[in-house]
Formats: C-alpha cells, sequence, structure tokens
C-alpha cells in the first residue's frame, strides 16, 4: 500500500489475451469475450481480457504500410479495429465481470487506454526497452504488468529501477518471446530467479508454448508465479488459431491443470496437513513394542526385556521409536504382549522443549537464509519458566559483545517478550525475516524485514509475533549478567538469571544427554 493510492493485488491474476484474435470483427470479439467470461465464473477466477493497442497511422512507417512482405504489418493492418469498437470491447469486458487490461505499442495508445477507462496497463516484452513508451506508461498513473522476454537480468534490473522510483505499481512477467516456444526453451526457473531478486514483486508467467501444452503453467505455479497470461481465441469454419493461442476447451484445460498444481502445492497451509489415512497406513507398518517374558508392574523395562515388532494393533500400543531405557511398567504383563503408551512418563520434559525449540529455530534461520559461524553463544529466555516458552520467551545469538555488541533474537509464533528497559545499553533492532509488533512508552509499532528502531537507555520497550521473527540487535556493551534489565513485571527480576536463562554449548548437543 502507497500512501494516498490503492495498490492492486496482482496475486492470482488470470489473463486472457485477445491480441489480433478477434480478427478486425468486433462481433468475434465479444464472443471471446464472452467464452472467457464463462471460463472465468466457472473456475471463480479474477480474470482480465486484454486489448492490443497500437495507433496503426503512426506506429507503421507510411512507407512500409503497403508492404506485404514484411511480418506482422500486413496482419494489423487485416484487424484494424476502430476507436469505437475498441471502446465497444473494453465495455463488453466490464459488463462481463472481467477486469480491463491492454497493451500499448505507443504513446498515442497509452492516451487512448486511459480515455478508455481500462484498468490495467501490459508492457509487452517488445517494448520492455523502449523507454519513451515506458515514461508514457509510468505518467499514466496505472497499475502495470511487464512482460521481459528477451531481457538478461541487468536489463531487467534496469526495468524494475526505473518503474520502482516513478512510485509506480507493478508486477514482473517471465516470458519467452518464442511463439510457440518449445520445453526447452522455457527456462521456468527464471522465475524462482526472479521471486529472490525482487522479493516485493508479484511474478508472473506470461506463456507462449502450445496450448495443449498443461505442464509448463503448473510448473511455473510451484516456482511462485501467481500472475498467469495465455492468448486466447474462438476458431471458427473461417478462423485457425496460430500455434500458441488456446480455445475455449484448451483455456479450461489449462486453468484446470493450474488449479490442480496449486492444490498439489498446498500454497495456503502453514505446513502439511498428515490426513488420518496417512496416519493408518503408516501405522499399519509400525513397530510396537512387546515384552519377552512376563514383567511386573513397578519394573523398570530394559532393551533385553522387549522386542520391537508388527503389527500396531491399537494406539495405545507404545511404538519402538518412543522406547527408552528406564520406563516404568504401570501393571503387569504377560510375555509377548505389547506394552501401553501409559508407560510413558507425564512429566514436563525440559530436554524435549529445549531440542524442539532448537529444531524451530535453525529452520526459521534456514527459510530466512541466515547462516552462522561457529564462534556465537545460544541463550534460551524464558521469562515464566520452560513451561511456558511457546508463549513468553525468545531465543538470543549472541554474536559478539564487545565495545559493541549484536545478537540475533529468535522469537517463535505467538510469544511476547515482555516490557523492560536497560539504564546502561542503547540498542538498536533490525528486523530480518518475518515480523514483529513493537512497543515502545506504550506507542505500537508493526515492523518488516529492512525497518529498523532505536531504543535509548531507560526507555520501556517489549515486542510480540504472530507470524515468528528474526531481527538483528546492535547495541552498545551488553550487561545483562550485570543486571541491566529492569522489568515492568517485578516477578520477573525477582528470578535469578540462572532461573529465566537457559545457555546452550554448540546448540545444546550432548549438553543434557
Amino acid at each position: 500500500m502507497v500512501l494516498g493510492r490503492k495498490t492492486f493485488d496482482f496475486n492470482n491474476l488470470f489473463t486472457f489475451e485477445m491480441a489480433n484474435n478477434h480478427q478486425g470483427q468486433v462481433s468475434h470479439g465479444r464472443r471471446i469475450i464472452q467464452e472467457m467470461a464463462a471460463v472465468a465464473k466457472e473456475f471463480g477466477l479474477k480474470a482480465a481480457v486484454k486489448l492490443q493497442l497500437r495507433d496503426l497511422d503512426t506506429f507503421i512507417h507510411p512507407a512500409y504500410k503497403e508492404r506485404q512482405d514484411l511480418k506482422h504489418i500486413p496482419r494489423f493492418i487485416a484487424t484494424r479495429l476502430s476507436r469505437d469498437e475498441f471502446s465497444y470491447l473494453v465495455e463488453e469486458t466490464k459488463r462481463a465481470g472481467l477486469i480491463t487490461m491492454a497493451t500499448p505499442f505507443d504513446e498515442a495508445s497509452v492516451d487512448f487506454l486511459s480515455n478508455l477507462g481500462v484498468e490495467l496497463v501490459k508492457v509487452a516484452s517488445c517494448s520492455a526497452k523502449d523507454w519513451p513508451l515506458l515514461q508514457k506508461i509510468a505518467e499514466a498513473g496505472k497499475p502495470v504488468i511487464i512482460s521481459v522476454g528477451g531481457l538478461t537480468l541487468k536489463e531487467v534490473d534496469n526495468v524494475v529501477s526505473f518503474f520502482e522510483h516513478r512510485g509506480v505499481d507493478f508486477a514482473l512477467m517471465h516470458c519467452v518471446a518464442v511463439y510457440p516456444t518449445p520445453p526447452e526453451d522455457m527456462f521456468i526457473r527464471q522465475i524462482e530467479i526472479f521471486k529472490n531478486r525482487y522479493p516485493h514483486l508479484t511474478v508472473g508467467f506470461s506463456t507462449h508454448e502450445p496450448p495443449e501444452d498443461t505442464l509448463m503453467a503448473g510448473l511455473a505455479y510451484a516456482k511462485g508465479a501467481r500472475i498467469f497470461e495465455k492468448h486466447v481465441g474462438l476458431p471458427t469454419e473461417t478462423v485457425k488459431l496460430n500455434a500458441y493461442s488456446a480455445n475455449p476447451e484448451q483455456i479450461r484445460n489449462w486453468v484446470g491443470a493450474l488449479k490442480r498444481a496449486e492444490a498439489a502445492c498446498g500454497e495456503h497451509l502453514p505446513e502439511r496437513l498428515i490426513s488420518l489415512k496417512e496416519q493408518e497406513d503408516l501405522k499399519s507398518l509400525e513397530r510396537a513394542v512387546f515384552t519377552k517374558g512376563a514383567l511386573r508392574k513397578g519394573q523398570t523395562i530394559r532393551r533385553d526385556d522387549v522386542f520391537f515388532a508388527m503389527p500396531t494393533l491399537s494406539d495405545e500400543n507404545l511404538r519402538s521409536g518412543e522406547f527408552r531405557e528406564g520406563l516404568l511398567t504401570e501393571r503387569d504383563y504377560a510375555p509377548g504382549e505389547a506394552i501401553s503408551r501409559a508407560v510413558l512418563p507425564k512429566e514436563f520434559k525440559t530436554k524435549e522443549v529445549i531440542y524442539a525449540t532448537v529444531h524451530k529455530v535453525k529452520g526459521m534461520l534456514n527459510l530466512a537464509k541466515i547462516p552462522l559461524s561457529h564462534e556465537f553463544a545460544v541463550e534460551i529466555s524464558h521469562h515464566y519458566g520452560l513451561e511456558k516458552f511457546h508463549e513468553v520467551g525468545c531465543v538470543i545469538i549472541d554474536c559478539f559483545n564487545r565495545e559493541y555488541a549484536k545478537k540475533l533474537v529468535i522469537q517463535l509464533p505467538g510469544q511476547f517478550h515482555p516490557t523492560h528497559y536497560h539504564k546502561q545499553k542503547d540498542e538498536t533492532f533490525q528486523v530480518l525475516w518475518g515480523s514483529m509488533e513493537v512497543e515502545i512508552e506504550g506507542q505500537r509499532r508493526v515492523m518488516r524485514p529492512g525497518e529498523v528502531v532505536w531504543v535509548p537507555r531507560g526507555v520501556w520497550h517489549g515486542f510480540k509475533t504472530d507470524t515468528g521473527v528474526i531481527f538483528e540487535e546492535v547495541s552498545t556493551t551488553a550487561k545483562e549478567t550485570a543486571g541491566d534489565s529492569f522489568y515492568v513485571d517485578k516477578e520477573i527480576s525477582k528470578k535469578s538469571r540462572e532461573d529465566r536463562k537457559t545457555k546452550l554449548m554448540n546448540w545444546g548437543r550432548h549438553q543434557f544427554d
């Protein structure tokens, strides 16, 4: 969101590119719009119909307008529509409940689409280095989608920088400008490259593969594409589509394949849900723990007292992966009997909480692509004990602490850090990954990656996160060991440092064996 201007949500936009497939007949163009509206309704799509606009009186050099031997010119002339006819198609698109979109190939067409009230502007790959046209498009004040087929990364950087500097709301489209595009030329990985290089932009896929190929779009989705564009047309007895335009049935197959890819990717889930069927199927192959001989109630179970074998007949059966030497039987067991999970201890397990925390934090650091050297110290801060660490606390990684200090602070989703201040330490936070809400002297602020906040000495501050967060703390020499943290909740201050901190050596490896 740019202050004073509502931005367009490019995510999950389907663009049906009519191009010149209207054949110069407004009635045929209307039929294409109606067919695409039916597809959009059938699949519940946020969809646009896109037109191509050229002011042919100026776009083609006067000396070449009659030439039949030059690629494209005869086609453009033969399918020419009047301004009124374009206006009719735009209005028909709106009436059909679709988003209006147009590709201008010259400056006059930018003015024309503005007069028509077209909502979205598309930059064609052939125009992505046409700086006079790009300047005109930037001045139009409309959301823009840019195809960058044929551009090097350096040239794409230039385009991205150009539109960013002008405050344009825009998205980027991977495109291969070969018509049709064979699979070996698709370079779908470019989408992933764009996602990593421009993480703030929505990235899409403008397709030119043969219409019967529904694989590429699904691969593009898996790589992160969230806008999809396809040339569409309507064949008749007299109209034959080109090798990269899809008819309505092919579009349905294409959209259906994309929907299946979306479902297969599990994009809307934070992690994979394990179905009951999968659990049951696995349980049928798991080994349970059985007694070799009779065991008495209260007897310590040794490894030699049991054997592991399938089947696991009940959820109450102890699995081989749960067995630990030293468990106590809760009742008498006959030889060959499956041991119950009731033998598992019920008390709070410090080691399990610590190791689970370490695994989650390592996973977050890997996801955020934040590497660490071997020279650091890890501290789990649990102000109300490890039992409540899932609600209150954080993990602190001390990178160095000299005349100035640097820490990485990691909070798991749903955690908060109690309000406190420091008498001696002056610190600055910068969010590296995730988001958090910081409260400083009663004023709350949501912080996202790249944002910085200064916390002077003596200032009350606390923070929490819903998503999980990693932020960097740069400060003067940290003197927490000398008692430089003062909490609003005096019960925290009464605790010894050892009661609210757990220091880990080498991530706690072998520390709790």
